[in-house]
């Protein structure tokens, strides 16, 4: 192979190398991002459950509450 052909196939070659590193890089980042959104989530999930229990356990106290007052519609 003639040595022009040779040294363009070596610099394309490099040049594809430092494009596959920089997409490494950034498939970090997005990762990262990634990871930091389920944690988001998953706190927020938790949070909503917690929510969801304290709101069920109001019900039931409004619920006596209101039978101790005789205020039951039914």
């Amino acid at each position: 192979m003639n040595e022009k052909v040779e040294n363009l196939i070596l610099e394309h070659l490099r040049v594809m190398r430092t494009d596959i590193a920089s997409l490494k890089e950034e498939m970090v980042g997005v990762r990262s991002e990634i990871r930091a959104v389920k944690q988001y989530m998953a706190g927020f999930m938790t949070d909503e459950t917690r929510q969801d229990g304290e709101i069920a356990e109001l019900k039931l106290r409004l619920d006596r509450i209101e039978k101790r007052l005789e205020l039951n519609e039914g």
